[in-house]
């Protein structure tokens, strides 16, 4: 047996099966490559689900966590500390970069899923017992707030009831015209390209939609960049144009480290107040100065981020392949995904397959041409067998 294979086995004996039988033991990393317990290495083109902004073992991360962790590593949200200080500003400036004109304050999480559930709470003290829309094909989360938000039966029907009633909405100018003329609307849930449903970007024109329907209405847009925020599309935020009322993030925001923030802008930053939320680990000092490390480098990156992701595009487009998304958060349309997905694994590259016909690719925002493009050959030379119906 393996030392890959020993260390499934002793994973599986240890942990609960939530997730499965893992793929891989990893044991170390460096730049946009990782490498399993026998010592085989593996392009990186998943980045632990959007998350790996900078890749593995970045310079700017590990000094920002060796220098921290030596001087400040906890103090609870009774006190606060220069990291946490100057990621706030940080984002604010991420904000004020993307257009936004109303002034933006902070709540930082320690996921994304809890940035979801602080975005609730925010809509329910705007306006409580509204109605509550979000997409459908929508993921926000999976504890009970944001699970509630999220369309996908397989993973909240057996955790019936749940938490409140949220009204899915399909992505359509007409559908929300059609679910805002109900009245009463509190806000509503988006995705600018609802990622788990496999890399799908909302039609042209639907958020600017829908920020006038809430503007109408007296609602809450909500934008959620959990997964596209942070540069993955090649600019801050994927929603750049429009200005939510709220946009929770996470994902590549601690470049590997835990850490969420859900954003409010204008009114909507001024409604938590003492008591109306909490969280014991948020905000700590050294998750703020790796996510203040990694805002930093990814602000040089976004420029690589969109000619990488349009260079990734044309190469597999030129092979035959449907694409989809924007700057490095690809989808690939295959015929069977899962099949695809353990052959590329043999071969080196680490991919994802969110549903039966789609390879999705969310790569370290350092990837180069040079480090894809065996990936792009490989899936060019088995682009007939990797399609046919």
């Amino acid at each position: 047996m393996s030392t890959n294979e020993t260390m499934i086995n002793r994973y599986e004996r240890a942990f609960m099966n939530t997730f499965g039988a893992p793929q891989l033991a990893l044991t170390r990393g460096e730049g946009a490559y990782v490498w399993d317990a026998d010592g085989k290495r593996y392009l990186d083109l998943l980045g632990g689900i959007a998350v790996n902004a900078l890749g593995h073992a970045h310079p700017a991360i590990v000094g920002a966590v060796q220098a921290q962790v030596g001087t400040l590593g906890h103090i609870s949200n009774f006190f606060t500390s220069t990291p946490q200080v100057e990621l706030g500003e940080k984002i604010q400036d991420v904000f004020a970069q993307s257009g936004y004109e109303r002034p933006v304050k902070v709540f930082l999480t320690n996921s994304g899923t809890e940035a979801v559930e602080s975005a609730l709470k925010i809509v329910r003290l705007h306006k409580p017992g509204g109605r509550i829309l979000a997409l459908t094909h929508a993921f926000h989360g999976r504890t009970f707030g944001a699970l509630t938000l999220t369309d996908k039966p397989a993973i909240k029907d057996q955790f019936a009831p749940l938490a409140g009633t949220v009204e899915f909405v399909e992505p359509t100018a007409r559908d929300l015209d059609a679910a805002f003329a109900g009245g009463n609307v509190a806000a509503i849930f988006m995705e600018p390209i609802q990622g788990e449903a496999g890399v799908m970007p909302l039609p042209d024109g639907l958020l600017s939609h829908a920020r006038a329907l809430c503007d109408a209405a007296g609602a809450l847009l909500v934008i959620d960049e959990i997964q596209t925020g942070i540069g993955r599309t090649g600019q801050w935020l994927a929603s750049r144009g429009v200005q939510a009322d709220v946009v929770t993030l996470a994902k590549g925001l601690g470049g590997g480290f835990p850490i969420g923030a859900c954003v409010g802008a204008g009114a909507a930053g001024e409604l938590f107040t003492p008591g109306s939320h909490g969280s014991t680990f948020a905000g700590n000092p050294v998750a703020s100065a790796v996510a203040l490390a990694t805002l930093m480098q990814v602000e040089a990156l976004l420029t690589h981020v969109h000619d990488t992701g349009l260079w990734l595009r044309s190469q597999l487009e030129a092979a035959g392949y449907e694409v989809r998304g924007s700057g490095l958060l690809l989808a690939i349309g295959v015929h069977d995904s899962t099949r695809v997905r353990d052959e590329l694994l043999t071969k080196g590259f680490i991919t994802n397959a969110p549903n039966p016909h789609t390879i999705r690719l969310a790569p370290p925002l350092i990837v180069s041409e040079s480090d894809l493009a065996p990936f792009t050959a490989l899936m060019a030379e088995r682009s007939h067998e990797f399609q046919e119906a």
